[in-house]
């Protein structure tokens, strides 16, 4: 994972605080109350098995030592008979049995001697102490409720020791995807979520929705730059043509002559703020979708360019569209406007209707299209190399804006070369 730079600029942000130092705490402390109710529980149960049953594995050990001292208790004073229980215990039993007197002196041993005692019998007549039985065995047994609840915490311990291990695994993801959405707070939209070997599940899923969402941001903010910058360069040049002239004007100098090229600065600057506003409208998702007559939203556009009706083609009975009368309009204009600029003049506007889509199209007389330009032409700010933008007119707005229309509404854009010269592009949107 990544070192953030500054030494913590993370480490003291709110939501990195809270990570590092509540949640896996918290974890950490759930686990461990998970673990000690398991084993308060797991005790009542053993309890309430051993009390529905009438006895306990402690009552079972001394029922078993009463036996073996009352055995004894019977041989005792009879040494052949003694040994022989002896030996018959621990041959049976696989056991070590040593027999003391009272007074710890040792009067008999049976099979192998170990160092530990299992547990030890009192042989006991008629309330006298005779002596002292001792078994012990070479595998190790737990002798009593002590040593039992010391390895029930011992375990409990090393469990909750492992639980927070799973703790940090758990919250490092999220310490990386909480830093991530601070850089990018921040403005750092270069950051990305690396989660490597600690990506898994949904925490990866998350780290991908993130990064795709920074890389979307990125690629609008960068976009937003780019268009600022070229918007602010592109009206500077006819408000400055705009200024020359309203001084001509008033200087008496070629006033019709400068009316006209003013009123065509204007359309200039009107244009690009119409496409300003449709990209807007479009990134707010602001769309106010009617159902609309393809063929007389195509006669409108061909009237609002002034060009004839004529130059209308209709294939078919298109359907009605539900689409943004706005938006379409403007996506109308800047076909026509591409064609009259950058394609010798608009041959014809075609519409058709074909498989559930309506298609658009606005067929010029130019030179067509290069190799590769299908695709590039809908790019923003694309311009052909050998063009000139001020002296068409064009910011390279116009066709990606006409492609961002036809996806806000479920379409997408074409263009292709006519086999009689020229280009033909425009859009394709579902039917109604």
């Amino acid at each position: 994972m990544r070192r953030r730079g500054g030494g913590g600029r993370w480490a003291r942000s709110r939501l990195g605080c809270y990570l590092r130092a509540r949640l896996q705490r918290r974890l950490f402390l759930w686990f461990g109350l998970a673990i000690l109710v398991s084993l308060l529980a797991g005790g009542g149960a053993m309890y309430a098995v051993s009390a529905m049953g009438g006895r306990s594995p402690w009552m079972d050990m001394a029922r078993v030592q009463s036996f073996i001292g009352g055995r004894f208790a019977e041989v005792w004073d009879e040494p052949r008979a003694r040994d022989a229980l002896g030996h018959s215990m621990s041959n049976d039993l696989d056991l070590g049995v040593r027999v003391s007197a009272p007074n710890g002196a040792v009067i008999a041993t049976y099979g192998r001697p170990c160092a530990r005692s299992w547990f030890v019998a009192p042989v006991v007549r008629e309330g006298q102490k005779l002596g002292v039985v001792a078994v012990c065995t070479e595998r190790q047994h737990w002798g009593g409720p002590p040593r039992f609840l010391v390895a029930v915490l011992a375990a409990g311990l090393l469990l909750w020791i492992l639980s927070g291990a799973v703790a940090r695994r758990l919250t490092r993801p999220l310490e990386e995807l909480a830093g991530v959405a601070g850089e990018i707070g921040r403005g750092v939209y270069s950051a990305r979520a690396r989660l490597g070997r600690h990506g898994h599940g949904e925490a990866q899923i998350l780290a991908e929705a993130m990064n795709d969402m920074a890389a979307r941001i990125e690629r609008q903010v960068t976009d937003q730059r780019e268009l600022l910058a070229a918007v602010s360069h592109e009206l500077r040049t006819p408000l400055g043509h705009m200024r020359l002239l309203t001084e001509l004007a008033r200087d008496g100098v070629n006033v019709e002559k400068s009316l006209d090229q003013l009123d065509r600065e204007v359309m200039e600057m009107d244009a690009l703020v119409g496409d300003l506003l449709a990209s807007s409208r479009i990134d707010f998702k602001a769309l106010s979708k009617d159902r609309i007559d393809a063929v007389e939203a195509g006669r409108r556009a061909l009237e609002r360019a002034g060009l004839e009706d004529d130059k209308l083609v209709v294939e078919g009975a298109p359907e009605p569209i539900e689409a943004d009368p706005t938006l379409l309009g403007r996506a109308f204009a800047n076909l026509l406007d591409n064609a009259k600029k950058h394609g010798g003049g608009v041959v014809a506007l075609r519409i058709a209707m074909g498989e559930g889509v309506v298609t658009f199209e606005v067929e010029d007389g130019g030179r067509g299209l290069a190799a590769g330009e299908e695709a590039r032409i809908f790019e923003p700010f694309y311009r052909r190399p050998d063009e000139k933008a001020r002296e068409q007119g064009s910011l390279g707005l116009g066709l990606s804006l006409v492609q961002r229309i036809a996806e806000a509404h479920g379409g997408r854009t074409r263009a292709s070369n006519r086999p009689e010269g020229g280009a033909r592009i425009g859009f394709e949107l579902p039917g109604g």
